[in-house]
């Protein structure tokens, strides 16, 4: 069972360095009422795209052994299942 929160947590203080910056600025031209653009900039993308590639060829490589072995498993059972008639 979950139980309601009594206390509300107080807002933080402004951050007046963290209202200059380039994506707040852009937030507030836009007329957002929170200064905050999803996504934002990856100080290195490298890392992250070296990632998704090692993931993508994995599930490629799953998916490869998923049809293959298929096909194996049916290749030995229509040898066994000949055998057996």
């Amino acid at each position: 069972m979950t139980t309601q929160p009594t206390e509300r947590q107080a807002p933080l203080p402004p951050d007046p360095e963290a209202y200059d910056e380039v994506r707040n600025q852009h937030a507030r031209a836009r007329g957002l009422s929170a200064p905050y653009i999803a996504g934002g900039r990856d100080p290195n993308p490298e890392i992250g795209r070296r990632e998704e590639r090692f993931y993508g060829r994995l599930l490629l490589a799953m998916v490869a052994g998923l049809i293959l072995g298929g096909f194996i498993i049916g290749a030995v059972l229509s040898v066994v299942l000949a055998g057996a008639a």
